[in-house]
């Protein structure tokens, strides 16, 4: 018989836990019996002696099966994508919809944005009537008629995570690779998954800002899914500057639809989400290899199918109907914009990416704490990128706030972002590694 303070003494003096221990505390959290102070136990010990790969696999399942857990009966593969935050990241709104033109189905659960990185939610939010809450049935149903959905987790999602994701942002325990790799997964598997691709940021905007953090969080969330199950490969992929050019909630939405009505084709959002539909198509059946999965994937954006898709998820999700029509007039805008530029007409060799993030989040478009209200209108757009030449007519950045002064309280720090050189560079490589 498992109890709290037998297996707090098992971790404290580095002895693994078997399955019956950690899914008993699994429980434990989601039903209270585990009290906080346990939890912060258990969180430090876990943090400072680890699980092993056999005990994250068990920590991860527990978690997913301390709530409810989806099961499907459809016509095809039901797959989905998680990225761990960057700033610009807007992917999942293009490659959700895409992978349901391509016969996949997608319960995209999402979140919100926390510091210097945006959110899914927030981003869909900036549609006017947007609802990110749904129940699961709904959920369930909304994903067999149109193909996807992309939504917040339920209170049925995942309890536990829930819980001890509380009790880690209070004790300094969020940096553990065996607490992160259970919390992501363990959501994304109660939603039924078959095949999942991960998209494990590096680089100045990322939470892992070195190559050997990123491939360890990478590897341990692909040992760890396929463990538990579900197909999985990760892409460890570069943050070294914004994914989009631009960075905020509406901004960003704007970029999408300019990418699903076919007027970003070769951007890196855009390479991006062709990168990772095609190895998760491979992974779920649906394409023969990642290189033919990548072709299905861009012939759904640029065929406009993808789009068709979005908007029928939008107005399911309480948005205006015709919003892939008319997205320019539905979506709020800032009413001041300013541009920022160099002293002298250079070439681009840096950005201090994190640091755009946190302008974004001084003028109103992020949050510092969860309960933060947020502005979707305001944030950056027309960034510069890495071996891009500015000059007085090509801006750094062009920021949208809610006033003047507000602008030109951050106008500074945007132009600090940027390194420049009077030589022009290379910019870095899209994909680092894939992890398989």
């Amino acid at each position: 018989m498992a109890d709290a303070q037998s297996i707090l003494t098992k971790l404290r003096d580095g002895v693994r836990l078997t399955e019956h221990e950690v899914f008993w505390f699994a429980e434990g959290l989601a039903t209270g019996e585990v009290t906080d102070a346990q939890a912060g136990a258990f969180a430090m010990a876990v943090c400072q002696r680890g699980l092993g790969e056999e005990g994250r696999v068990f920590l991860t399942n527990a978690m997913r099966n301390s709530g409810q857990t989806m099961k499907w009966h459809l016509e095809g593969p039901v797959i989905d994508k998680h990225s761990t935050g960057g700033v610009g990241d807007c992917v999942s709104l293009i490659l959700a919809p895409a992978l349901a033109a391509c016969g996949a189905f997608v319960p995209m659960i999402s979140g919100r944005g926390l510091g210097h990185t945006g959110g899914t939610l927030d981003k869909l939010e900036a549609i006017p009537g947007y609802r990110t809450q749904i129940a699961t049935d709904d959920l369930q149903d909304m994903v067999a008629d149109i193909g996807c959905a992309i939504v917040g987790a339920s209170v049925d999602i995942a309890p536990a995570d829930k819980r001890l994701y509380a009790i880690r942002d209070v004790t300094g325990t969020v940096p553990s690779i065996d607490l992160i790799t259970a919390s992501i997964l363990s959501k994304k598997l109660a939603a039924g998954l078959e095949a999942l691709i991960l998209d494990v940021k590096v680089g100045s905007g990322a939470f892992m800002t070195t190559e050997a953090e990123a491939l360890e969080l990478a590897q341990a969330l692909v040992t760890t899914a396929q463990g538990a199950g579900c197909m999985t490969s990760a892409l460890v992929t570069d943050m070294n500057q914004p994914l989009a050019a631009s960075a905020g909630n509406a901004l960003e939405v704007i970029e999408v639809m300019e990418a699903l009505t076919g007027n970003a084709a070769d951007s890196l959002l855009v390479r991006l989400t062709i990168a990772l539909g095609g190895e998760v198509l491979a992974l779920g059946g649906l394409a023969a290899d990642a290189a033919d999965g990548e072709g299905r994937i861009a012939r759904a954006v640029e065929g406009g199918d993808a789009a068709l898709i979005f908007g029928d998820m939008v107005a399911a999700l309480g948005g205006p109907a015709d919003f892939v029509e008319r997205w320019p007039d539905r979506l709020p805008a800032s009413p001041v914009t300013m541009d920022v530029h160099p002293g002298e007409a250079s070439f681009v060799t840096s950005v201090a990416t994190r640091a755009l993030g946190e302008v974004v989040v001084a003028l109103g478009g992020g949050r510092h704490r969860e309960d933060d209200r947020i502005d979707p209108s305001v944030g950056l757009s027309d960034i510069a990128r890495i071996g891009e030449r500015v000059d007085a007519d090509v801006p750094l950045a062009r920021i949208h706030a809610a006033s003047e002064e507000a602008g030109r309280a951050v106008a500074a720090q945007v132009r600090q972002a940027f390194q420049l050189s009077d030589r022009a560079v290379d910019a870095p490589p899209l994909i680092h590694e894939r992890i398989a």
